[in-house]
């Protein structure tokens, strides 16, 4: 049974906030996340938030994996909370069938962050911009230049359409659970942390060493790449699902690998 979601603790972030303010040191921004890269964890936004807004601590919601999710009705509980983040940004080329790099970012107030970013040369000083007719986005970051990132997401937006990306999000979220649960239903395997989306990660109740060596055998089969994370200190294995060409018979031929593997790593 998985006993630890991986998520912020609210109650961790309250006293790390009134032992810095005890120190006489300004918290400035906490950073709460929705999937997180290693394991796919929800922090709790609701209650985060509310203890950000009693402070005035800025919130940062990084939803760079699972902000993709959203599209689904039925994955945005994840989201629940967010009205509260100051700041706001997920990654089109993680989940949603983007090209590297595309990171889609959203700010409440976005005067705070021109305040602190914008620079105004004399040669940069044009009608439109004093004017205000048009967004300088230049001032929303470090560099002044900026690629066309939005033209590429608007081609995907417009060749799979909402019901496109949401089969596609589906889709994964439903292999990851087929693969979840050969895991869970086989006593050499266990789960290591919960899979709200399409990642997967489990280990071998043996021990690291023998999880370890278990990603190194089918990894050099040529046939999957796993990849491989830590969980309480414990080494744990990612299955990831993201292509739109990925199968049910991809996920079980990687897990009929994985328990052939398993038996001849536990045999000896």
């Amino acid at each position: 049974m998985i006993q630890d979601s991986q998520a912020m603790r609210p109650a961790a972030l309250r006293a790390a906030i009134e032992a810095d303010l005890a120190a006489g040191v300004v918290p400035a921004i906490v950073v709460a996340t929705i999937g997180t890269t290693s394991t796919t964890a929800v922090d709790p936004l609701p209650e985060i938030g509310a203890i950000c807004a009693e402070h005035g601590v800025w919130l940062h919601v990084d939803a760079a994996y699972a902000g993709a999710a959203a599209v689904c009705p039925e994955l945005r509980w994840s989201h629940a909370g967010v009205e509260f983040a100051d700041s706001y940004c997920f990654d089109p080329h993680k989940w949603l069938l983007t090209g590297f790099d595309c990171d889609a970012f959203w700010v409440a107030d976005r005067g705070e962050l021109i305040e602190a970013l914008t620079v105004m040369p004399e040669f940069l000083r044009n009608a439109a911009t004093e004017s205000g007719a048009v967004i300088d986005y230049r001032d929303w970051q470090v560099p002044l230049g900026r690629r066309f990132r939005a033209l590429k997401l608007w081609f995907v937006l417009r060749w799979y359409g909402v019901e496109g990306l949401r089969a596609h999000v589906r889709s994964g979220v439903a292999l990851a659970d087929r693969f979840a649960a050969r895991v869970a239903a086989d006593d050499r395997f266990e789960l290591a942390a919960p899979h709200p989306f399409s990642l997967a990660c489990f280990r071998l109740p043996a021990g690291d060493e023998a999880s370890a060596e278990l990603l190194r055998r089918v990894n050099h089969t040529g046939r999957v790449l796993l990849t491989h994370t830590r969980i309480g200190g414990r080494y744990a294995l990612r299955l990831a699902i993201g292509s739109p060409l990925t199968t049910e018979e991809h996920v079980d031929a990687a897990w009929a690998l994985l328990s052939a593997a398993a038996g001849d790593l536990l045999a000896t």
